[in-house]
């Protein structure tokens, strides 16, 4: 027997129509509580929900991620990356990504982008008073762009072309984006391989420091699937990173006793403990929680797609063969199955195990560096400035599907009080 297709309720807007792309939440609430499997006929992909069933669509090898990305809405190939494969070619391509992203790398930018992260504090420092900037713009970008720029060795006279290149080419990471965007990010994409086959071709095996000097010079990889994992770093690295300041302070700073909690963290600089230890709040642990906090509310990346290579029964329905599937992260990580007051901010969480980088064989191999990205910043960022307000009214959230993002968060720095604290009251730090 045929059952009639579940449709959200008239007064819900449908997370992927304009009005429900600004604020898919309460769409994916109601779905994940009626209908946690659910088939959405407009797009024909099947919605999943819930936290428990998306971890299994993560990790089940009956979920194809090759499958996934060959079956978007847009016909056009991505190159051969970890996005675009499944095991065993997953784990070949992988275990070379390492070299580029994993924690030996991040560990060996660490001084140089602290340093970074000061410059660019010290930029907004100089801006005049009554010039706000925007966190997206002038805080997000820019540290995203210093990070690759370490990772990759770029002069410094280089950054804006990567930067603008970068942008265009993330226009692949949404799978519904317009056919003449599309083909705006097919052409932006192959100008960044250009850009970035010639930088490779500069670099000397064991003359640079660079993490990607090592990564280009493994011969694990043909040419073209080097290029292919660089190009999936940058789109699918690049433009989060960017994103995460943004969507982070959109989310923290109308809570004021939040501002201070993460003011008075220790940063990932490794001040105060060992950058690289779990346990602890020393040396960054509390400000990576709060980052964690932060993605989980609002993750650059919702969602990710698969393919059933057979039936699979879930908790919350059945998926037969075949079937496209989206496993949303941006509803599960809200799941209250999973987290306690799942729509509220709690910076110190713990445990936390959201899904916005992904789970299983594919669980992003930038993590980390994401993690110690935010938790430098964000501290150093609130200290600085710790009067830092952002806009009235609602988010000025972008159309697009992925990335998550908002288009402008323009923000006041404020001015600090005589004793370097934020003016105000006990009532206000407490709204």
């Amino acid at each position: 027997m045929t059952m009639a297709p579940v449709r959200l309720p008239e007064h819900l807007h449908h997370p992927f129509s304009p009005a429900g792309r600004t604020n898919p939440h309460p769409a994916y609430r109601w779905l994940r509580t009626h209908d946690p499997v659910h088939y959405d006929a407009a797009s024909r992909l099947w919605l999943v929900t819930g936290h428990a069933d998306c971890q299994t669509v993560l990790r089940d090898p009956r979920f194809s991620a090759a499958k996934g990305q060959r079956e978007r809405a847009r016909d056009d190939a991505l190159p051969p990356s970890m996005l675009t494969t499944d095991p065993p070619d997953h784990h070949r391509l992988r275990a070379p990504g390492a070299l580029l992203l994993g924690p030996s790398a991040v560990r060996s930018i660490a001084g140089d982008l602290a340093r970074d992260v000061d410059e660019l504090l010290d930029r907004l420092g100089r801006r005049p008073a009554a010039e706000r900037p925007d966190a997206v713009a002038d805080i997000g970008r820019p540290l995203a762009t210093a990070v690759f720029g370490r990772l990759f060795g770029l002069p410094t006279a280089e950054y804006a072309r990567f930067e603008t290149l970068a942008r265009a080419a993330s226009i692949n990471l949404d799978p519904m984006v317009p056919p003449a965007r599309a083909a705006l990010g097919r052409t932006a994409a192959a100008a960044l391989t250009r850009h970035l086959d010639a930088h490779t071709a500069t670099l000397t095996p064991g003359g640079s420091a660079a993490p990607l000097a090592a990564f280009a010079a493994d011969d694990r990889l043909t040419r073209a699937e080097m290029l292919g994992v660089l190009n999936l770093a940058v789109v699918g690295g690049w433009q989060p990173l960017a994103e995460l300041v943004g969507n982070a302070l959109c989310t923290l700073l109308p809570d004021r006793a939040a501002v201070h909690r993460l003011a008075a963290a220790d940063d990932a600089s490794g001040e105060g403990g060992d950058a690289g230890g779990a346990g602890g709040d020393g040396g960054g642990e509390a400000a990576r929680r709060a980052v964690d906090e932060l993605l989980r509310l609002e993750a650059p990346v919702p969602f990710t797609a698969r393919v059933t290579t057979d039936t699979v029964d879930l908790a919350g329905g059945t998926l037969p063969a075949g079937a496209r599937v989206l496993a949303v992260i941006s509803a599960a990580n809200r799941d209250p199955a999973v987290f306690a007051a799942p729509d509220e901010l709690r910076v110190d969480r713990h445990p936390n195990p959201h899904l916005a980088f992904g789970g299983g064989p594919h669980f992003c191999l930038a993590a980390q560096l994401v993690r110690q990205a935010g938790a430098l910043l964000l501290p150093r960022l609130l200290r600085r400035f710790p009067g830092m307000r952002g806009p009235h009214g609602t988010p000025d959230w972008d159309r697009c599907l992925v990335p998550r993002r908002l288009r402008v968060f323009p923000v006041d720095l404020g001015v600090p009080g005589p004793d370097g604290t934020e003016p105000g009251t006990a009532e206000e730090d407490h709204r």
